[in-house]
C-alpha cells in the first residue's frame, strides 16, 4: 500500500469509530431516562426538546444548555402559554434558577428548578406573578397568561 492509501485507510477507520462511539453512546443515553427524568437524556418528546414535566395542573419544561435544546425550547414557545428566560452578566445563560409561579389569588402553582435558560409554562389564562431567585437574590415581574406564546418574562442578574 503506498502511504496516501494507508492515510486514506486510518481516516475512514478513524471516522467509523468515532461513528459508532458517538451512536453507541446516543442509544446508552437514551434506553436509561424515565417519564420523571429531569434531563433530556432521558427525553421521549423528540426534536431536542426537554422532557416536559408535571406539577399538580401545570406543565412545564426547561432547559436550553445545548443547541438542539435552545433551538426546540425557542421553536417551542409559541405554543405554551409563559415563556421564561434567565440570563446573568454579558447576557451568560443560566441555569439553576428557582422558579416559584403565585396565582391572582395568592396560592403557588409551581415551585421548581430551571434546568438551563429556559423554562415554558402551560398555565391557564390569568394572572401570576413569577418569583425567579439565583443565588441570593430574588426578582419578580407579574405576567399575564392570554394564550399561547403570549406571556414572556425576562430575569437578568449582574452576578456570577
Amino acid at each position: 500500500m503506498t502511504s496516501r492509501t494507508t492515510g486514506k485507510l486510518a481516516a475512514a477507520l478513524l471516522v467509523a469509530a468515532v461513528s459508532a462511539g458517538m451512536t453507541g453512546g446516543a442509544w446508552a443515553q437514551t434506553t436509561g431516562g424515565t417519564a420523571s427524568d429531569s434531563s433530556s437524556a432521558g427525553n421521549t418528546n423528540g426534536g431536542g426538546l426537554p422532557q416536559i414535566q408535571q406539577q399538580g395542573d401545570v406543565s412545564y419544561t426547561s432547559g436550553g444548555v445545548g443547541l438542539d435544546e435552545s433551538h426546540a425550547l425557542l421553536r417551542e414557545q409559541a405554543h405554551w402559554p409563559l415563556s421564561l428566560r434567565f440570563t446573568g452578566p454579558t447576557a451568560d445563560y443560566l441555569s439553576g434558577v428557582n422558579v416559584r409561579i403565585v396565582g391572582g389569588k395568592g396560592g403557588e402553582v409551581l415551585s421548581t428548578e430551571s434546568m438551563g435558560p429556559y423554562m415554558l409554562v402551560k398555565l391557564p389564562p390569568g394572572s401570576y406573578t413569577v418569583y425567579a431567585k439565583y443565588k441570593d437574590q430574588e426578582k419578580k415581574q407579574a405576567v399575564t397568561v392570554a394564550g399561547p406564546g403570549k406571556a414572556k418574562a425576562a430575569f437578568h442578574w449582574n452576578i456570577q
